[in-house]
């Protein structure tokens, strides 16, 4: 069966290359619409969001126990791939999630974690205390969401964890200078 001209490929030869321009036939998926038509994606979007904001603060407390489950087994079998893997996922799962759920503290807390899990040289030597209080800071920040994020006390929990692990940090990474670099670099988490 030969193929119709009309919908063959546009070929533009030149001395090195070739340029091959598809034919576009979907024109006729393409209507117009009447002013009454026209939707908002974005407020769509915006409206499913706080049709889902109440179960929030339900989402945020299960990732808060998937992240003291995930410690909990540090504790009990050491630092492992796995259980080194499954820690750091769920302080990620929280910083990702913690900014779009309303509670941007506590995704500053679990980044300042990941940074913890990531730059450490040796996760054995890390002070278990420092890494409890960023678990303690997340917990206390989505439990008490209400009452300590209007009095800022998150922000300031949150910034003070962060430079206590960067000065941990800097401190055993000092041999090694492509880590001190990577912490050099701001945080990516919003804060507010």
């Amino acid at each position: 069966m030969a193929r119709d001209k009309r919908h063959a490929a546009m070929i533009q030869t030149f001395a090195d290359h070739a340029v091959i321009t598809p034919h576009h036939s979907l024109k006729h998926a393409i209507r117009a619409t009447g002013k009454r038509e026209l939707d908002d994606p974005v407020a769509r979007a915006e409206a499913a969001l706080a049709n889902l904001s109440g179960e929030f603060k339900t989402w945020m407390r299960a990732e808060c126990d998937r992240l003291s489950a995930a410690y909990a087994a540090v504790l009990a079998k050491g630092f492992t791939d796995l259980t080194r893997g499954e820690l750091f996922r769920a302080a990620h799962d929280i910083k990702g999630d913690a900014p779009t759920f309303g509670f941007p503290a506590a995704g500053v807390a679990a980044e300042s974690l990941c940074r913890i899990i990531e730059h450490a040289p040796n996760l054995a030597a890390v002070p278990p205390d420092l890494i409890q209080h960023h678990i303690d800071a997340v917990q206390a920040i989505v439990r008490e969401h209400n009452t300590i994020e209007k009095a800022g006390v998150a922000n300031e929990l949150s910034s003070r964890l962060r430079a206590v692990a960067d000065d941990y940090l800097n401190i055993v990474n000092k041999d090694r200078p492509e880590h001190l670099d990577a912490l050099a670099v701001p945080s990516i988490a919003p804060t507010n």
